[in-house]
């Protein structure tokens, strides 16, 4: 970490808990914050795998105080495009760009092929941490969080809607999910907490089933 420390990031951020708690560790750990990037599915018009709004995030960017980068693309040009956008932060002096990954060999590859390709370093601050520690921690940084996305062949729609807290999680693990939802058991979406200059207010517009997930759509009052 020590030949980190003072270089400037970027942050590969989907709104949830984990890109969100990766972002306040590098901050902690002496990392410079020059940008969020995130991918938006044109097609969707929302943040791929999250679902999220642009506004919404936007609004969370605003909050950071962190400049914001939408990655617009489709399924074909995702790789491609995610690399463009760390050539265009490399160019402004950024070196590091920070994932949230926790321990899934195969988007560990995926993020270090994206940075060796591009002359970036990978940096995951949760790399190879239990993953119960890492919710737990999330949680009790004091972040407030509301589930978004549910698959339901692996979690019950019930926790659609809820605040993320220690109860819901062990709720979770103890109906036989993983507990961090590392593996798209469930999707979050964080509004509040220490590195918020102010919360993030937002309505439920819609709940909704597509294929196996349940999805709450959230969006600016």
């Amino acid at each position: 970490m020590e030949n980190l420390v003072g270089k400037k990031f970027v942050a590969s951020f989907s709104g949830g808990k984990d890109s969100t708690l990766s972002l306040y560790r590098a901050i902690n750990a002496g990392l410079v914050p020059a940008g969020l990037i995130t991918t938006y599915n044109v097609d969707s018009k929302r943040t791929w795998f999250h679902g999220t709004s642009e506004v919404l995030l936007g609004k969370v960017a605003e909050s950071l105080g962190i400049p914001l980068n939408f990655i617009r693309t489709i399924g074909d040009e995702y790789t491609d495009n995610f690399e463009k956008a760390l050539l265009e932060a490399k160019e402004n002096g950024v070196e590091v760009c920070v994932f949230g990954d926790i321990d899934l060999q195969v988007h560990f590859d995926w993020c270090e092929e994206r940075c060796e390709n591009t002359g970036m370093i990978a940096y995951f601050p949760l790399k190879h941490e239990d993953r119960k520690s890492v919710v737990y921690d999330f949680i009790d940084s004091g972040f407030s969080t509301i589930i978004t996305i549910v698959d339901t062949t692996r979690v019950s729609d019930e926790f659609l809607g809820k605040t993320l807290t220690r109860e819901v999680v062990d709720a979770i693990e103890a109906a036989g999910a993983d507990i961090c939802g590392e593996n798209g058991e469930y999707h979050t979406f964080v509004y509040d907490g220490p590195l918020f200059k102010n919360k993030i207010d937002f309505t439920i517009k819609e709940r909704l089933t597509q294929d196996k997930y349940a999805l709450l759509h959230i969006d600016v009052q």
